[in-house]
């Protein structure tokens, strides 16, 4: 996802007088921001950036509905709402499946150690971004075993 995208959807929102889907938009917009910041990369943010960004605030997001309390029903619906319109921009993360037959064929020697933390440490910082962590680390669990 580029950050233009999501500047252009925030323009358009603003225009819909659509307040939830322009907040939402907003929010990731200053948290890829403020990485690029961190990153050092303020003028030219790359896309791997953007993406990662989307995907830790999804998560935060995730927990806030998870978290809300039953007896507060507007507040988990406008959690919700924001967590949906989140989620369009995040990038399709890879299946189980899939990171296993990554794992079995790019990593067959390293899980042949069955030392898992070994395995997290090369494979976190291949599929970072790409896959679930805890899906790959429950795969990563199956194949120690």
């Amino acid at each position: 996802m580029q950050l233009e995208q999501l500047q252009k959807d925030m323009i358009a929102a603003m225009k819909a007088r659509d307040k939830v889907r322009k907040e939402a938009i907003s929010s990731m917009i200053a948290a890829v921001k403020k990485a690029a910041i961190d990153k050092g990369c303020r003028d030219n943010i790359p896309e791997d950036l953007v993406d990662a960004v989307i995907l830790k605030e999804l998560k935060t997001v995730k927990e806030q509905v998870d978290s809300c309390p039953d007896s507060r029903p507007e507040l988990k619906a406008e959690y919700t709402a924001t967590y949906n319109i989140m989620k369009e921009y995040a990038p399709t993360l890879m299946s189980a499946d899939e990171v296993r037959s990554v794992l079995q064929t790019k990593f067959a020697d390293v899980i042949a150690t069955k030392n898992k933390g070994m395995i997290m440490k090369s494979v976190m910082a291949e599929l970072k971004g790409k896959a679930d962590g805890k899906v790959i680390n429950q795969i990563v669990a199956e194949l120690c075993q």
